[in-house]
């Protein structure tokens, strides 16, 4: 999606939390869990967690995380829907949307409640449909739960409503109300039609980027790969493969050519004749659309993830480096860490944000040589207090995956 920032907390989000839950429909009827929280999944082999806390003080934690996140972000929009909060004026994005259908149906099982919210996110999502396809979701909303800033979509929330709607399937199954494989089956299709340009076989930025302009342009915060591969095994569509194959290309060229000392990716990455490389300033969002920011400190969480789940190496030379890198830079504290770096490492950012130190502890757990700093990290997220949607979101899924939670379609 556009700009993504933090926004604090308003006093009053355990209330509306509490209300939310008066909002339930009546006679709603739960299905059990097929994988309910904890999960303790076997992570690939010789990958690491933390060691240093017992795997129940780590359940404990990411409980109490989603508890702090339910509590301030998961709102009603009126009876039978939900909404993540995504600024304190009451706008939300489907980049939030996505997060929470993700989060409610991992947290299933210790949170009784999360199909209900889970239907009532999805019920929203179909409420608010991209102009450009109906399967995708407008990206913004107001308040009023109107759209604005124009109805089209953006490629990270299409991804992560489909990705957990496979996952829905697995964990209550498609025989109730709502046909979640289907549903996911539809919006996979959806996001292979209009935010995949099929020329190059790249991840456009949404349904719209389709001008000159931003046509060829691709964004590194959604190499989601563990996700494109669910969406071939769910549809069988062999042209995802295509997808995921041009994705680590791109890694891998952008390591070599422009990060080899850090491991580093952009914000945003354009092809210029047939090298694909970071973006120059104000491509799109500001001066730092070429470098480490708001947008690429999600790619530790995200790539590393694949390798956790598939073992998939071919994107590890750029993880190790990174993670050698960003220990080194910070002297193995996670405090050190600033919210933004040129990919020759220099700073830009001027503070901490619980957005970047978070997923160099989802990178650090592909090898055992890196066990102080993931240790660090976690304790350091744990420990941390309530930033904002964006912060917040991101420790969560970043210690889901580091208590070994993560699952995968």
């Amino acid at each position: 999606m556009r700009k993504n920032r933090g926004f604090s907390v308003s006093s009053k989000a355990v209330m509306m939390c509490c209300l939310a839950f008066l909002l339930i429909p009546a006679g709603f009827a739960f299905a059990a869990p097929n994988k309910p929280f904890p999960q303790h999944t076997a992570y690939t082999s010789g990958s690491i967690k933390p060691n240093h806390v017992t795997q129940s003080a780590m359940d404990s934690s990411v409980k109490a995380k989603w508890d702090s996140w339910k509590s301030a972000y998961l709102k009603t929009a009126g009876t039978g829907k939900y909404y993540v909060k995504y600024q304190s004026n009451g706008d939300t994005v489907s980049e939030a949307h996505g997060y929470g259908m993700l989060a409610t149906v991992l947290m299933a099982g210790y949170d009784g409640n999360a199909q209900a919210y889970f239907d009532g996110l999805y019920q929203y999502y179909k409420a608010h449909p991209s102009a450009n396809n109906s399967k995708l979701m407008a990206w913004k909303q107001n308040s009023s739960f109107q759209n604005i800033e124009g109805a089209d979509s953006a490629t990270d929330g299409d991804m992560d409503i489909a990705y957990s709607l496979l996952l829905a399937d697995k964990q209550w199954g498609s025989s109730g109300s709502i046909n979640y494989l289907q549903a996911g089956k539809d919006i996979i299709n959806a996001i292979m039609q209009s935010d995949v340009n099929q020329s190059q076989w790249t991840l456009r930025l949404g349904d719209w980027a389709t001008d000159n302009t931003f046509k060829n342009a691709t964004r590194p915060s959604d190499f989601m790969l563990n996700h494109l591969k669910a969406f071939q095994a769910a549809t069988g569509d062999a042209k995802w493969a295509n997808v995921i194959d041009k994705t680590y290309t791109i890694i891998n060229s952008l390591y070599n050519g422009y990060s080899s000392s850090t491991g580093l990716l952009p914000d945003f990455v354009v092809l210029s004749g047939s090298t694909y490389k970071p973006a120059s300033a104000n491509f799109l969002e500001g001066a730092n659309d070429g470098s480490y920011d708001y947008n690429s400190c999600r790619t530790p969480w995200r790539i590393a993830t694949d390798y956790l789940m598939t073992g998939d190496s071919r994107a590890l030379n750029q993880l190790n480096q990174m993670n050698s890198w960003i220990s080194a830079k910070v002297s193995g504290n996670p405090s050190n860490v600033k919210d933004g770096y040129k990919l020759n490492g220099t700073v830009t950012g001027s503070g901490g944000s619980g957005a970047f130190y978070a997923p160099f502890g989802v990178s650090a757990m592909t090898s055992s040589v890196n066990q102080n700093w993931l240790n660090s990290v976690w304790t350091k997220t744990v420990s941390s207090s309530n930033e904002g949607y964006y912060e917040d979101s991101i420790k969560l899924f970043s210690m889901i995956v580091m208590s070994g939670n993560w699952w995968t379609y």
